[in-house]
């Protein structure tokens, strides 16, 4: 991660992990996958070899977006400037639906273009539904998570 001229957080983009950035920018939660017929796996953070059967092919499988928070942390305070005037804020890992072993890590809000601390701290839960939204910060494009409706 780096920081980018407004303060805020934001990911380096290698050849790895280039396309997770350019289908986010689209809308689209996609994981590295290996394309090995007789593999599959699915890895984040992408590489360049599979690590369970050593492949170098691999695809771009899109996910649902749906997950179930794993963990997540408040930070006291704010370790960056730009982060105190939205504290409390939260950091949730999510682990995806169809991917248990994949985790992001992101924040929860109300809606995608909502401020880090819009949803109330005591309304984390570990096990909550989510499903991810994406939005622009910086000319980056991140996924962020909404509770799920049910």
């Amino acid at each position: 991660m780096t920081t980018t001229e407004s303060g805020y957080l934001s990911p380096v983009i290698d050849d790895d992990g280039a396309p997770f950035w350019e289908y986010a920018a689209r809308g689209e939660l996609r994981v590295q996958a290996c394309a090995n017929s007789g593999c599959g796996e699915l890895r984040f953070p992408p590489r360049p070899c599979c690590p369970h059967c050593q492949s170098f092919d691999s695809e771009w499988r899109k996910m649902s977006g749906r997950g179930r928070i794993w963990s997540y942390v408040r930070p006291h305070p704010p370790l960056l400037p730009a982060y105190a005037e939205q504290a409390p804020y939260n950091a949730i890992v999510v682990e995806l639906a169809e991917a248990p072993r994949i985790r992001l890590v992101g924040n929860l809000v109300t809606s995608a273009d909502a401020p880090l601390n819009s949803v109330d701290p005591e309304r984390l839960r570990i096990g909550a539904r989510v499903q991810v939204v994406f939005t622009e910060v910086d000319g980056v494009t991140l996924p962020r998570w909404v509770l799920e409706r049910t």
